[in-house]
């Protein structure tokens, strides 16, 4: 470092290596001043709560809202003078009050302590995040929607254990990713519209507003919910974490919903399987040739780091005393990050699922690659009657090798064995008669709204 360089640089986070959130709507609403404006409207909210029960000065109301704008104060130095009291709101109240003025700076955060403002905050932050991700949930649900109507009679191989199993339709497996999707949807909704506001004072007794004059306090954690569009809690919650346990549950079920899907379209879009592809394939550095499945790469990515951010806000909940050291201090970067990721993966499964090309051909195709032998489970079904059980068994366990070993159809070899035995051996070879109730299955799905 020269000279003329600054002791202290600013760092920034421009997200060159968060692709999958990078321009997100996730990413807007929960950067630092995004934060800061958030710890800004719950400040201003309670000045206004305790203006409408008259415990301040309306003037005051109107003075702290008018200061409570994040671009008049600088987050780095903030964030800097954080450390000496653990979190941000210590310095930002002395911050806030001074551009508020003297005539109402002791009407500032008054009777409140900073987890108050902080968990405020936090779930301020997670219902901007949350309205957006809803958003993209259901342009994914819809397009999901589209391609189980499209293809579901589109017969495929079903995959267990990653080898063929039994024949299955896209329609089915669509219906299946979208039901995960609605699962999701559900979960995020219900947290949404549950996410509380914070207010208990210096130990959660509400004790210091009673001291400034409210005579209701229940009525003042009302007020102040209702200012800020958030539930009014039972109780103060800052070692009673449920809102954030519930929290970090509903968004890591909606990445890991989201990463099945992809998991799939990573697997179905190989090169040596191809049933699938994204519609706007990403590009390789090396290899020109390649439309890598960059969307179903970002939703896996996000679906395997989103467990772990969950554990930590889960190990949270064990949180001692009335205010925690450390438990509630854990919580903030993980669920960031979290809020982050799942903002981002429903984002890029919206904009996998509706530009997925879907290849019928290469699925017809592979209910061939193993020549016949993905209907063995009805062919035993059927010759058991005919030939028993165990011969059954025998006739198909040899007919099984040889098809494999002589590269031939299982239909030709069945009929050498066994003269038909009157069964119609092409109808009951065909893979694309063999699917259950994928059709019926599917209908059923598509129902749920």
């Amino acid at each position: 470092m020269t000279a003329a360089e600054p002791a202290e640089r600013p760092c920034s986070d421009a997200g060159l290596l968060a692709p999958g959130r990078v321009g997100s709507p996730a990413e807007t609403a929960t950067g630092d001043q995004a934060f800061l404006q958030a710890l800004l409207d719950a400040e201003a909210a309670l000045t206004r709560a305790q203006a409408s029960l008259g415990l301040v000065p309306a003037g005051a109301a109107d003075a702290v809202t008018a200061a409570a704008r994040a671009a008049r104060f600088d987050v780095r130095a903030l964030a800097l003078r954080a450390r000496d009291g653990g979190n941000p709101v210590i310095p930002l109240v002395a911050a806030l009050g001074a551009a508020v003025g003297a005539e109402h700076a002791s009407c500032v955060h008054r009777g409140a302590t900073s987890q108050d403002i902080m968990d405020t905050a936090t779930m301020l932050v997670a219902a901007r995040t949350l309205d957006p991700v809803l958003a993209d949930l259901a342009r994914t649900e819809r397009a999901l929607a589209g391609l189980a109507r499209e293809h579901r009679d589109t017969v495929m191989p079903g995959r267990t254990l990653t080898q063929h199993a039994v024949p299955t339709t896209f329609g089915l497996k669509a219906a299946g990713w979208r039901s995960l999707v609605l699962d999701a949807r559900d979960r995020v909704r219900l947290v949404r519209d549950a996410l509380p506001a914070q207010l208990g004072g210096a130990a959660g007794t509400l004790a210091a507003f009673v001291a400034y004059g409210a005579r209701d306090t229940g009525a003042l954690v009302e007020a102040y919910a209702r200012e800020l569009g958030l539930a009014a809690p039972v109780l103060p919650w800052h070692t009673l974490r449920t809102p954030v346990a519930d929290l970090a549950g509903a968004l890591a079920f909606t990445a890991g919903a989201l990463g099945k899907t992809a998991a799939d379209v990573l697997t179905l879009s190989r090169t040596e399987i191809r049933e699938l592809s994204e519609g706007t394939g990403g590009g390789s550095s090396a290899m020109p040739h390649k439309a890598n499945p960059v969307r179903a790469t970002l939703v896996a990515a996000a679906a395997r780091r989103a467990p772990q951010l969950a554990a930590t806000l889960y190990a949270s909940l064990s949180a001692e005393d009335e205010r925690p050291a450390g438990a509630w201090h854990a919580e903030w970067e993980p669920l960031r990050d979290l809020l982050r990721l799942v903002g981002g993966a429903a984002r890029d499964a919206a904009g996998l699922t509706g530009g997925l090309r879907v290849h019928p051909d290469a699925m017809r195709a592979h209910l061939g690659l193993t020549h016949g032998l993905i209907v063995s489970e009805r062919l035993s079904a059927e010759l058991a009657p005919v030939l028993g059980r165990a011969q059954a068994k025998e006739l198909l366990t040899r007919a099984a090798r040889r098809a494999t070993e002589e590269d031939r159809p299982l239909v030709e070899l069945l009929a050498e064995e066994t003269g038909s035995q009157g069964l119609d051996l092409v109808g009951l070879t065909d893979p694309a008669r063999y699917t259950g109730s994928a059709g019926a299955l599917t209908d059923r799905a598509l129902e749920r709204r």
